[in-house]
């Protein structure tokens, strides 16, 4: 039977747990840096037909994560607003190099660098 969660606090580190695969959370990286540069975009030339691109551009890349690398049902299914929020987290996490010891506290292990995985 699959946990309820009733706080961000608790779904967080399962969110983690459902992007173990460095490949999983690359290709997230990708769609959210993608989004991100659209959102821009959309901004900087008040183009907001871009906007309509951003739900494409994120779920791609997550959903091709999650049924080809990860092999599991992405938790937006569940939970729209907390895997967009914890989406957005994780990916400042990594691009501020912090996210190592989130992985940690969550139970996901990582691999060395040393030997052809990646540890952030």
């Amino acid at each position: 039977m699959a946990r309820t969660y009733t706080s961000f606090a608790d779904f967080w580190p399962f969110y983690l747990r459902e992007h173990s695969k460095p490949s999983t959370r690359a290709l997230h990286y990708a769609g959210t840096s993608l989004v991100a540069m659209i959102a821009l975009a959309a901004v900087l030339t008040a183009s907001w037909w871009w906007l309509a691109a951003l739900p494409v551009a994120g779920y791609f890349f997550a959903w091709l994560a999650h049924f080809a690398v990860e092999k599991n049902r992405p938790a937006t299914f569940t939970y729209p607003l907390w895997s967009l929020a914890a989406d957005f987290r994780m990916w400042r996490l990594w691009l501020a190099g912090r996210l190592g010891p989130e992985l940690d506290r969550a139970g996901v292990t990582r691999v060395s660098r040393r030997t052809g995985g990646d540890e952030e």
